[in-house]
């Protein structure tokens, strides 16, 4: 499969592929026509609880991970995986995150269960 991870205030490159959003909110001071983001699935991203749990600074990474793994499990998201499964079997798929250190975060654990 063909996953890479860019942070989304990146400009597009030509070889990005199908780029997908994978943050719950959008980015801060970021044009929508400049991101050129194909899709946006929210049901794919942690719950609000999980994401001010972890960016508070109340637990580790590997916690985190494991928490966002099994919410990953729920029907909706899982629908949504699979289907970004499909997309990157078809071609290259860029996840793009606005977190300031996207190998730490959600964004990661994604690219990880995609097999990029």
């Amino acid at each position: 499969m063909s996953v890479r991870l860019r942070r989304v205030y990146e400009p597009p490159e030509p070889d990005d592929g199908l780029r997908v959003l994978v943050d719950r909110l959008w980015p801060r001071g970021l044009a929508k026509d400049a991101a050129r983001v194909d899709e946006w699935p929210k049901g794919l991203t942690p719950s609000d609880e999980l994401r001010k749990w972890y960016h508070a600074g109340e637990g580790p990474y590997e916690e985190f991970r494991r928490r966002y793994s099994a919410e990953l499990d729920a029907p909706e998201a899982a629908e949504l995986l699979d289907g970004l499964r499909a997309s990157a079997r078809a071609g290259r798929v860029t996840l793009l995150t606005a977190s300031k250190r996207p190998e730490s975060s959600h964004a990661q654990v994604l690219v990880e269960l995609l097999g990029g």
